[in-house]
């Protein structure tokens, strides 16, 4: 592949120019200090994908509020002035390389394994979450049964996602991302056996889906039209990799049109695996991406294995999507834009860079190793 490649040409999402449709995806890194503040490390960890030549980095999962959102011990926040400041560097290091960055406001609801402000989790409904913690992010056993979120938590979420938005943008982001995916708080919302309210909030999709819709024009009101505010959804979980939108693409078109109507500048769909033109398919032949391209008019950025440079090629090229967005294969290649435009191979990843946890200090230490063994 050559510059000729589709993912190395310009667009447009939202209010924010990309120079090429290969962004970072958010990916969890539990490297924050203790309070949550981020940290030099971290500066360094997103300038290296800037300097690399990528179109738009996405932040790992950020909390929003200091009640129920925070997910992991060490994850990072955007609830202080601290948290505002130290951001403030990070956004300063990557704009210095010409990149815009969003940031990735995260609620991890009954997902939450590490909260030093609650001792209990909150979620849609007493459902205890199928699976285990996650031992790359410091978690060990079962999840707990979390408390059904009353309307007044609700409320204080929501107000959360807004006012965290707001900080975002005085931190010098380019836009934010609301995670409604994998799993967590509003995809619990979504998802049909999470959520077995009986309120505005439970029932049919177009129930299920109201809180990020919600989550979505609270933000708008917040920080202005002018201000980029995508979503991120999945049918997949951290915690289930096999779940599937009950309703196919009749929940998918509900799903996508409430949160065009309240004001999404983009969608981020996320990983339907690495055989993604097959398992992103929906009846009739269509993928979820392409459904969402129809359904809203609005940038669709896809995930999900395309650090496949072929796979990326199509995904673009079909009309799939308008960028993809690479975790591991980052990872492996911070610099993947600039080897992509001069047809150098990929370095393979190497699931060792993630263990015993998924940190940036476990990750310098591989780094380290394989440089003394070459």
């Amino acid at each position: 592949m050559s510059a000729s490649h589709p993912a190395l040409l310009s667009t447009r999402i939202g209010d924010i120019d990309l120079a090429n449709r290969l962004a970072v995806a958010p990916m969890t890194r539990v490297s924050a200090a203790p309070d949550g503040t981020p940290t030099a490390e971290m500066a360094d960890y997103y300038a290296r994908f800037a300097d690399g030549g990528f179109g738009l980095l996405i932040t790992e999962g950020t909390y929003t509020d200091a009640v129920y959102s925070q997910g992991y011990l060490n994850q990072p926040g955007i609830v202080t002035e601290q948290h505002v400041a130290a951001w403030r560097e990070i956004t300063g290091r990557v704009h210095q390389a010409g990149v815009p960055i969003v940031l990735q406001l995260m609620h991890a609801g009954a997902l939450s394994q590490g909260n030093p402000y609650r001792s209990e989790t909150a979620g849609p409904s007493a459902v205890p979450p199928v699976g285990e913690k996650m031992p790359e992010y410091g978690g060990h056993g079962r999840w707990p049964t979390p408390k059904p979120m009353t309307a007044d938590d609700i409320e204080v979420a929501v107000r959360g996602f807004a006012a965290s938005a707001a900080r975002a943008r005085a931190a010098g982001f380019d836009g934010v991302e609301i995670h409604a995916a994998n799993g967590y708080l509003l995809d619990q919302f979504l998802t049909d056996y999470t959520n077995r309210r009986d309120d505005s909030y439970g029932g049919p999709v177009a129930n299920r889906v109201r809180l990020t819709a919600e989550v979505v024009s609270a933000i708008k009101a917040e920080v202005g039209d002018d201000f980029c505010v995508g979503v991120r959804l999945s049918q997949t979980k951290v915690n289930d990799f096999v779940y599937r939108w009950p309703g196919g693409a009749h929940d998918a078109r509900i799903i996508f049109s409430a949160l065009a109507a309240a004001g999404a500048s983009y969608l981020h769909i996320a990983s339907e695996g690495r055989d993604w033109i097959e398992t992103a398919r929906l009846e009739g032949g269509v993928t979820i991406t392409g459904l969402a391209r129809q359904v809203t008019g609005l940038p669709v950025i896809a995930n999900g294995g395309m650090h496949d440079v072929a796979q990326a090629a199509q995904v673009l090229s079909d009309g799939h999507a308008d960028v993809v967005s690479i975790a591991r294969g980052a990872l492996a290649n911070p610099d993947l834009p600039h080897r992509l435009a001069e047809s150098r191979p990929l370095e393979r990843f190497d699931h060792m860079m993630l263990q015993p946890m998924a940190t940036l200090g476990n990750a310098r230490l591989w780094q380290q190793a394989a440089r003394a063994a070459v």
